[in-house]
């Protein structure tokens, strides 16, 4: 007959086992959230910065559309302010 014994440390390894790895998935999805949120403000930035230089080009309706819509701003005149302090 053979008698075994459970012990309490294969418990606590499991569990602290278990516990890394939950930490280590929140870490995860931490750092990806912040990885997505910063790639979509240097998306918004780059597409700010090139609709003003298309707006220096060609000074086209659908071109201050596009900006009015990025950067909040609604007259024509607030928008040629706003792209000649972002091209400089």
């Amino acid at each position: 007959m053979k008698f075994e014994l459970k012990t309490e440390k294969e418990n606590y390894s499991k569990s602290f086992l278990q516990f890394i790895g939950i930490f280590f998935f929140i870490t995860l999805i931490i750092i990806l959230c912040d990885v997505a949120l910063k790639l979509g403000i240097i998306s918004r930035n780059y597409k700010i910065e090139y609709g003003c230089r298309l707006l220096s080009v060609e000074k086209s309706k659908p071109n201050f559309k596009k900006l009015s819509r990025l950067s909040n701003l609604k007259s024509k005149q607030q928008i040629w302010e706003f792209c000649r302090d972002s091209i400089k």
